[in-house]
C-alpha cells in the first residue's frame, strides 16, 4: 500500500533531527537504552520496546552524564521529550493484536503500526533507526584482520610464534587447575557429608556470580541449606468490599501528526497484508535485506506489561 503523496522517507524525516535529538536516539539505541524485545512487523523482525520504560531511562544517571543532550529533570519532561522524538521516525506506536489463534510461547509478538501516532507510557514503540554504523564497520574491519592474522601463522615471525605457544600452554595450566581444584572441593565435599553433621566447602564462592577474588573468599565454609519460601495463601477478600479497578492513563492525541498509513490492515504473513506504511506523514519502507541490524541484543521475554 503507497503512502499519501505528501510522506516523506524514513531516513530523509531522521535527517532533520537536530543534533540534541540524534544524541538522545543514540542514548535509547545504546546498551544503556530501554529494553528491547523482538517482533514482527509486516513480516519483518523488528526490536520494540515499551514507552515508560523509555522515561525511565531517560530518568536514569546514565543519561545526566551525557552532554549536549536536552536536561530532563522529571517524569514530565522525559515524556515531552519522547513526544518530540516521535515525528522523526526513528521509532513509531506500534499495537499488539489478539490474534485468534495464539502463538507459542517464546515466539516474537505480532505488531501493527498505531493509526493514531501518540506518546503514551503503556504503548510499544518500534525501532526504525538501527544506529550508527561506525561499530559495524569496525567490527567487520577488526574480524577480517583476525582471520588474516590466524591464517597467515605460519609467516610470522619466530619469536611471536614462540610467544604465542608458552601463551597458550599458561592458560592450559591455568584451566586444568580450575579443574582439579573443582574435582578436589568435590571429593572433600562428599568426605565431610558422611563424617561430619555438616558437610565443607572449599572456597564457597567459585561457582557463584562474583568478581574474581571474591570468587575465592572465604577460603572454606559449611555447607548451609537453602531455605525453602513458604507460599502465601491466597485470602479471599470480603463480599461487601468492592475492588478497585486502575483506569488506563488517557491517551492524548498529537495534533500534528497524521494517521499511520496502512493501519488495521490484516496481520503480516496474511494475504493483503502491507508492505509499506507511512505515519506521522513519513513513509516506512522495509529493509530490503530482510531484517534489521540489531544494535542492541534484543530478548524475548515472558513477562507482565506492568513490570516491564
Amino acid at each position: 500500500m503507497a503512502g499519501p503523496a505528501d510522506a516523506t522517507p524514513v531516513v530523509e524525516a531522521q535527517k532533520r533531527a537536530e543534533p540534541e535529538l540524534k544524541n538522545v536516539i543514540e542514548f535509547l539505541r545504546g546498551k544503556h537504552g530501554p529494553k528491547v524485545r523482538r517482533g514482527i512487523l509486516n513480516g519483518k523482525r523488528v526490536d520494540y520496546f515499551k514507552g515508560k520504560t523509555a522515561i525511565r531511562t531517560l530518568l536514569s544517571p546514565q543519561y545526566q552524564k551525557l552532554k549536549k543532550v536536552p536536561e530532563i529533570k522529571d517524569e514530565e519532561e522525559a515524556q515531552a521529550l519522547m513526544v518530540k522524538l516521535l515525528p522523526f521516525a526513528f521509532f513509531l506506536r506500534t499495537d499488539r493484536p489478539t490474534l485468534a489463534v495464539p502463538p507459542p510461547a517464546g515466539t516474537p509478538k505480532t505488531l501493527q503500526l498505531a493509526p493514531q501516532q501518540s506518546f503514551d507510557p503503556v504503548s510499544y514503540y518500534t525501532w526504525f533507526y538501527d544506529g550508527s554504523p561506525l561499530y559495524t564497520i569496525l567490527g567487520g574491519a577488526a574480524m577480517v584482520v583476525i582471520m588474516l592474522a590466524g591464517v597467515m601463522f605460519p609467516l610470522w615471525p619466530i619469536q611471536l610464534r614462540i610467544g604465542v605457544w608458552y601463551l597458550s600452554i599458561g592458560v592450559l595450566i591455568l584451566v586444568g587447575l580450575f579443574i582439579a581444584l573443582a574435582i578436589v572441593r568435590l571429593i572433600l565435599w562428599c568426605i565431610t557429608v558422611l563424617s561430619m553433621k555438616r558437610a565443607i566447602w572449599i572456597y564457597p564462592n567459585l561457582f557463584e556470580d562474583v568478581g574474581f577474588f571474591d570468587s575465592f573468599r572465604p577460603g572454606w565454609a559449611y555447607d548451609e541449606p537453602k531455605k525453602k519460601k513458604k507460599k502465601r495463601s491466597s485470602t479471599v477478600p470480603s463480599s461487601n468490599k468492592k475492588s478497585k479497578i486502575p483506569q488506563s492513563a488517557s491517551e492524548e492525541p498529537i495534533d500534528s501528526l497524521a494517521h499511520a498509513a496502512g493501519a488495521g490492515d490484516p496481520a503480516a504473513g496474511s494475504p493483503g497484508s502491507p508492505t509499506t506504511a507511512s505515519a506521522t506523514g513519513v513513509e516506512v519502507t522495509p529493509n530490503p535485506n530482510g531484517v534489521l541490524r540489531n544494535r542492541q541484543a534484543a530478548t524475548i521475554e515472558e513477562i507482565d506489561d506492568d513490570d516491564s
